[in-house]
């Protein structure tokens, strides 16, 4: 170590184990007060400022994993500039020493910026900011301490002066302080949590549903679930970090141009008229065939009656729903006013709203894609008109209005799957909500079309399973899906990508028959 390429080495390996140890602390901080972890507000940002076809890409290839590559991408460039740093710092002058500290203080201002002016679940601008105050004051004093800790008690500036055991018990001290943040973090239980949530009692809803139908769900290994569990339930948003509300701490704002301005706490909201659906909900975001459409039995309180206790003023056309964090979603005051089951939901198949699902309260809107309908961790309603403002999605270049568009999908047998020749068994979903299914149709490569088994229909808000036997020869053969919705017609061919207002086109998978 006594060379000044060891001793570079060296300060590489402090400078990440100081930025480590500043992370795991900004970490147990940012769990106490619920604030913005730096890093997670960092990335809201990246988000925010992705080009489109970045975002879509992420959605369609990586899906919920997204987030964690996200963080480990951050995390990854935060540890090369700290071992940069670092290695700067070890350098044979007190110069070099200062740069170091500097560079660290620089990472830290960028995360106290980014969390003040960032979106955040957080409610206090204290709550915002200390999580990344904390992690910039720990990175300079680590850093600090890495940088001069082996450095001479004289003013000698000489490499073989490399105090080498003070500089490994300064390291070895912050890798424990930064390991005992983290494993702290990762083992106690911080601000509303599980047992929170599961005070709150699931309201019985004056209009509740019935049992679903006989034969909802189609008799074939491998087809989706009718009722998707809440675990297996698609997630698209936008943050790294759930929001965990309170729910004593919320409330929901209903203004703009109403007769009257409307707060709800949630037990107000549950003392309302509750109402017991089933509903399938599509994200704009899945491509022909893909994973983001799922079904559950949601409770909520119809949109329609807070409209009407509001009171609408004339020439309003939609609404501005308002996250915690800030997000902002625009939905066409037409569609929660026009008899569909639009409501605030407080639960979802039997429990209250999961924490990435929205606890303790989301919209769901029937036959529109989510992003113009299904704002999670809701706090603010405005009803309004589309002139006068501009959504998040709509300023990203996605459509104002987006009504779902009838899809079918394949489900078995997957696609570039082996089967036995002979009568063989095809099985999957189709959807059009508000309109319902009528007929599904099966192409086995380029012959007639043939008409599907449907399984019984349980609303036509709900997707419905199909099925379709045929007789498979060996070879390679291609199978194709098309549906018809309620009103009559038929499922476009046309292919579409998922921008602006949904995908299209016909669901097919290629199968070899031995």
């Amino acid at each position: 170590m006594g060379t000044s390429r060891g001793r570079q080495a060296a300060g590489a390996v402090g400078g990440v184990v100081a930025a480590g140890a500043a992370l795991s602390v900004g970490y147990l901080v940012a769990a106490v007060t619920g604030g913005p972890w730096p890093v997670d507000a960092v990335g809201v940002q990246v988000i925010d400022w992705s080009p489109g076809p970045v975002k879509d890409f992420a959605v369609r290839e990586l899906g919920t994993a997204d987030r964690p590559l996200l963080r480990a991408g951050i995390c990854v460039v935060l540890a090369l500039v700290a071992a940069t740093a670092g290695a700067i710092g070890m350098g044979n002058s007190r110069r070099r020493t200062g740069v170091a500290v500097g560079i660290a203080a620089g990472l830290g201002v960028v995360g106290v910026v980014f969390a003040a002016f960032g979106r955040s679940a957080a409610d206090g601008v204290v709550d915002r900011l200390l999580p990344a105050i904390v992690t910039l004051v720990v990175a300079v004093l680590a850093m600090a301490l890495v940088v001069r800790a082996p450095r001479p008690k004289t003013e000698a500036e000489q490499p073989e002066g490399f105090d080498r055991r003070r500089f490994l018990v300064t390291v070895a001290g912050l890798a424990v302080a930064g390991a005992a943040a983290w494993s702290t973090t990762r083992v106690a239980s911080f601000g509303p949590g599980d047992a929170v949530r599961a005070k709150f009692r699931v309201p019985t809803p004056a209009d509740a549903a019935g049992p679903l139908p006989a034969g909802v769900q189609a008799d074939v290994p491998g087809v989706s679930r009718f009722v998707t569990p809440n675990a297996r339930f698609y997630r698209v948003d936008t943050l790294l970090q759930v929001p965990r509300i309170d729910p004593d701490d919320w409330e929901l704002r209903i203004h703009g141009m109403v007769n009257k301005e409307v707060r709800l706490s949630l037990g107000d909201l549950v003392e309302r008229r509750l109402i017991e659906r089933d509903i399938t909900l599509t994200c704009v975001s899945n491509e022909v065939g893909g994973p983001y459409v799922s079904t559950a039995r949601w409770i909520g309180v119809p949109i329609a009656d807070i409209l009407a206790e509001a009171g609408v003023r004339n020439g309003a056309d939609a609404v501005k729903s308002t996250s915690i964090d800030g997000l902002t979603i625009g939905t066409p005051l037409s569609a929660l006013t026009d008899g569909r089951d639009a409501i605030f939901a407080v639960a979802m198949n039997g429990e209250p709203l999961p924490f990435e699902h929205g606890f303790p309260v989301r919209m769901v809107v029937p036959g529109l894609y989510g992003f113009v309908s299904a704002t999670k961790w809701i706090v603010d309603f405005e009803v309004t008109r589309f002139q006068d403002f501009s959504a998040y999605w709509t300023d990203r270049g996605w459509s104002v209005e987006a009504p779902v568009k009838t899809a079918s999908r394949i489900d078995v047998p997957k696609g570039f799957a082996t089967i036995k020749a002979g009568p063989a068994v095809a099985a999957g979903v189709a959807w059009a909500q508000q309109r319902g299914i009528r007929k599904v149709e099966v192409q086995v490569d380029s012959g007639a079309w043939q008409e599907a088994t449907l399984a019984a229909e349980d609303t036509i808000d709900t997707w419905r399973q199909w099925t379709f036997r045929w007789d498979a020869t060996p070879g390679n053969h291609k199978l194709t899906v098309r549906a018809t919705d309620g009103d009559g017609n038929l499922q476009t061919a046309q292919r579409a990508a998922p921008r602006p207002n949904g995908s299209s086109g016909l669901h097919n998978t290629v199968v070899t028959v031995e």
